[in-house]
């Protein structure tokens, strides 16, 4: 029972921590300068959006007992091939993000060489999923690092003193409504892998089935409150530092604010929360990305630990040779991101609304599946402006 709670809680912030990334930080540090108070409204608003889309995909998931990329090829013989090759290309190339993500925390952190520092992040990565205990190993750190990243980012947002009053004030009545903020939002936080990062983690817990349908949905509400609590932290922590006058570096905004909030104190806390961020997205990218192809192969089912470390250790090689991910694939990977919400959640939209026999005779909730629909209609929306931007590149 204690083990199976412990994969249970390492479900939910395997899912939060995927979502908390670098680019989480930086997203947030942009809109903050950018809408100020008004930022609240959007990430009230996106995290909504984030638990109808969750709620559906774990209670799918979890009830059926199956794999997205299963239940996708039961739907439809092929489409869960595609769905595993959209995964994890995506998984791939920002995971070299999430490595660099490292190696800029380290060098915040302790003056650590940015490529040095993504290599021994990778490494120690790698051994995490090489350890006999791997998955155990996985839930503590990713719980241990959610909550090191909320505690220290908490400190910086008392040290700037946001206007709370204000904050709370356009949480419901914003100044400023930007549509294209809150879906950026949503694609960052249930985009590509994180949708089914903590879901697939929870096939592991042994919690299937429809027996356990209600522990599931609490536990994916709660993955997604871990993530808005750390979104509203760092927005109050930044906004402290923009009400105040600052005006943030553009090329690092998120450094900026933790400088000016605390010094050079913030600027050495930034660096483990960022490198927090990005280790903790390179376990779940990894996870995540290779728990779509063991379910093809034995063999990959067998040796899942290092296959897991061989894909870090391609993300962290590719990162050392070139230093940065090239601009072109990570947009184009950011397209393909923003094409797998739609397509993947609309099968599991399918599933619950047509497919019982895949459910185990499970009557899925009306009014659930009608909260469903209306998050995938908006991730049609994502997936619109996704495909635009792959018109855009191979113009």
């Amino acid at each position: 029972m204690v083990s199976r709670r412990s994969a249970l809680l390492g479900a939910m912030f395997l899912m939060a921590t995927s979502a908390i990334g670098p680019g989480f930080i930086t997203q947030t540090a942009t809109f903050t300068a950018q809408l100020g108070a008004a930022f609240a409204f959007a990430i009230v608003a996106s995290v909504l959006v984030d638990i109808a889309v969750q709620m559906n995909a774990w209670r799918v998931i979890g009830v059926s007992g199956m794999r997205a990329q299963e239940l996708a090829n039961k739907v439809l013989p092929g489409a869960g091939y595609a769905l595993a090759a959209l995964v994890v290309f995506g998984g791939l190339v920002f995971n070299i993000g999430n490595i660099a993500g490292t190696g800029l925390g380290l060098d915040a952190l302790l003056g650590i060489e940015p490529r040095i520092g993504g290599a021994v992040s990778g490494l120690l990565a790698i051994g995490i999923f090489l350890s006999r205990r791997a998955g155990v190993a996985v839930d503590r750190i990713v719980v241990v690092l959610g909550l090191v990243m909320i505690a220290l980012t908490l400190y910086v947002a008392i040290a700037s003193s946001p206007p709370v009053g204000e904050a709370l004030r356009q949480t419901v009545l914003p100044d400023e409504i930007d549509f294209l903020v809150i879906t950026t939002l949503i694609g960052g936080t249930v985009g590509g892998y994180i949708t089914y990062s903590g879901a697939h983690r929870l096939l592991d817990s042994g919690m299937t089935g429809p027996e356990h349908a209600g522990p599931i949905t609490r536990s994916s509400v709660t993955g997604l409150v871990i993530t808005g609590i750390m979104r509203a932290v760092l927005f109050l922590a930044i906004f402290g530092v923009v009400a105040g006058g600052a005006n943030l570096a553009e090329e690092n905004p998120a450094a900026s604010a933790f400088s000016h909030a605390a010094g050079e104190v913030g600027l050495r806390v930034f660096g483990v929360v960022l490198w927090a961020a990005a280790i903790s997205s390179v376990i779940g990218a990894s996870y995540t990305s290779v728990s779509f192809l063991k379910t093809f192969s034995p063999v990959i089912a067998r040796r899942e630990g290092w296959f897991v470390g061989g894909f870090i250790a391609i993300c962290a090689v590719v990162f050392v040779a070139v230093e940065q991910a090239p601009v072109t694939l990570l947009i184009f990977a950011g397209a393909l991101n923003g094409l797998i919400l739609p397509f993947g959640f609309g099968v599991l939209l399918w599933i619950a609304a047509r497919r019982r026999d895949l459910l185990g005779g499970y009557r899925y909730p009306r009014w659930l599946l009608a909260i469903g629909v209306l998050a995938w209609a908006l991730t049609l929306y994502l997936g619109y402006n996704s495909l635009e931007g792959l018109a855009e590149l191979w113009a």
